[in-house]
């Protein structure tokens, strides 16, 4: 109590206000850490505070967060220069290619960086790696936590960083020093926080949570109730307690009848309609949290409102990625393109991911596709090898384009359209 009543006159709240929003006493050590921070900001109507380590406690939450940082840290990402407007090669050599895909910095692979750097962009708004230079190459990047950095845009439109270090001293940075990430914003330079904008929805499941964690901790689960017309005796109730513990209990013994004494009668105990609304409630929130994240129900195991079969869940999985996916990727390829190029690099290259592999689709479905270029002349039998992870044809012939199907016959050079209009003038003629 005496606890409580410190952080109470710490942060200037009126004791019994505090008493109604807060439950101080409970709090994880993470979780008090977490509301000194932000001073009561996350507090709910429901309430509870909701912070980092409470939101990641929170199933729905955990795995929408985890879908969307995994897609993104494991999807292929390249840097490529664009020799034409048609022409793209891999930039093989360039020391940006080399911090993205192989190491950005001592400790982290780029799967674990991207990883991480996705959840706090997610979850803060903001995802901030200081750049580590060698004179004007760029040889790694080191991740800041979103708390230790505070941004300010100046009188000039720069952004400043204002970086608190872990031995407490502090530093500013230029955005020539800062790769940033920022999520959906409304201003255009500090990106909004997805936990702090469904702050009522993840305390609205915390609590729920805790009720049936209390339920089963404290409350009463019985089957059902045995009804007597007037006392039992005492002999008749020893034969019951046995005759249950011994005759009726297990899955072995299920649906046999049971043999009741002085005229009692057995009723069943079913649901009441709170306990209904409540896992009703609890239901509901999966939906409202994968709503604020852009998950399809479906990838966190909520398949009550949406079907199972057919096309129905590869279309929600192709949706998932061209209106959730392809957004966090581009903010990530433009971040990149505008943080960690120069001026006349970012002319002639790209970063790109390669969200193929999320849309393959089936075994038949692909290789229709496959067979359809193939014949149309888009991809060559080694660009299909080469996207199913095989080696060029061993004979060299792999590299043949084939002619579509509307020109076979035609001299070389002569197009469909050439010999379309000639079929049309015999016809006229």
């Amino acid at each position: 109590m005496a606890l409580t009543s410190w952080l109470r006159a710490a942060l200037g709240m009126a004791p019994k206000a505090t008493a109604q929003r807060f439950d101080l006493t409970n709090m994880s050590p993470e979780d008090m850490r977490d509301f000194l921070r932000i001073g009561g900001s996350m507090a709910t109507t429901s309430g509870v505070s909701v912070t980092e380590s409470s939101t990641m406690r929170v199933a729905a939450a955990w795995r929408c967060t985890q879908i969307i940082c995994g897609a993104v840290s494991w999807m292929p990402l390249d840097l490529v220069i664009r020799q034409s407007e048609k022409v793209r090669k891999p930039a093989v050599g360039h020391p940006l290619r080399h911090v993205l895909t192989v190491r950005p910095n001592t400790w982290q692979t780029p799967k674990e960086f991207r990883q991480m750097m996705q959840a706090q962009m997610l979850l803060r708004g903001n995802g901030y790696a200081r750049k580590v230079m060698a004179g004007n190459r760029l040889v790694g990047l080191i991740p800041l936590h979103p708390d230790r950095v505070r941004p300010e845009q100046m009188s000039d439109m720069s952004i400043r960083y204002h970086v608190t270090r872990p031995d407490g001293q502090s530093l500013t940075l230029t955005q020539s020093d800062m790769l940033h990430l920022r999520g959906l914003s409304l201003d255009g330079w500090r990106g909004l926080s997805v936990m702090s904008c469904m702050r009522e929805a993840l305390g609205l499941s915390i609590q729920a949570e805790h009720v049936a964690a209390r339920l089963f901790k404290d409350g009463t689960l019985a089957g059902g109730v045995f009804t007597h017309p007037s006392t039992l005796t005492e002999p008749a109730y020893n034969r019951l307690r046995d005759s249950l513990a011994e005759k009726h209990g297990g899955a072995e013994n299920a649906h046999k009848f049971m043999i009741l004494e002085e005229g009692m009668k057995a009723e069943a105990l079913s649901m009441s309609a709170e306990d209904a609304q409540f896992l009703q409630t609890r239901d509901f929130q999966r939906y409202d949290i994968a709503m604020f994240f852009g998950v399809p129900p479906h990838l966190i195991g909520a398949t009550e409102k949406s079907t199972s079969w057919g096309s129905g869940i590869e279309q929600q999985n192709i949706g998932f990625v061209t209106y959730t996916l392809a957004d966090w990727l581009r903010t990530w390829e433009e971040s990149i393109k505008r943080d960690l190029m120069s001026a006349a690099e970012a002319e002639t290259m790209d970063a790109r991911f390669s969200t193929a592999g999320l849309l393959r689709g089936d075994v038949k479905s692909r290789w229709a596709a496959y067979v359809q270029a193939l014949q149309w002349g888009v991809y060559s039998p080694d660009e299909v090898r080469a996207l199913e992870d095989e080696n060029p044809r061993e004979d060299g012939a792999g590299g043949v384009y084939y002619d579509p199907p509307n020109t076979a016959g035609l001299p070389s050079g002569t197009a469909a359209g050439d010999r379309q209009q000639e079929q049309e003038e015999d016809r006229v003629q």
